[in-house]
């Protein structure tokens, strides 16, 4: 796949709400549109995005065709403990791209 960049605060207060930021470099091709050859150029998108907190999924979003290329996604959770906030997005050839990110709470 691409680069993904994620945005998540180092630390955070017990029961904070933080905002959590993902963006991946992906095209997010449709399938409709003609290449130069005349046929047209396979559907390439990003169909799932998932993030996990310390292994918990908080949030997911199934994506579709008029989603636009490198897609951003913003979100909030509540910070309850230090760990891992693990992001993946999989593709419509089954391929998964993942970034992860550690927060502390204090």
């Amino acid at each position: 796949m691409a680069r993904a960049l994620v945005n998540v605060p180092k630390a955070a207060r017990q029961g904070e709400v933080v905002e959590i930021r993902a963006m991946i470099a992906h095209p997010m091709e449709t399938g409709y549109r003609v290449g130069p050859n005349g046929i047209n150029i396979p559907r390439d998108i990003i169909r799932r995005f998932a993030c996990t907190y310390n292994g918990e999924e908080v949030f997911s979003a199934d994506l579709f065709p008029a989603v636009s290329a490198n897609p951003f996604i913003a979100f909030t959770l509540v910070a309850t403990t230090s760990g891992t906030i693990d992001f993946t997005w999989t593709d419509d050839a089954g391929k998964t791209q993942t970034a992860s990110a550690e927060i502390t709470v204090g």
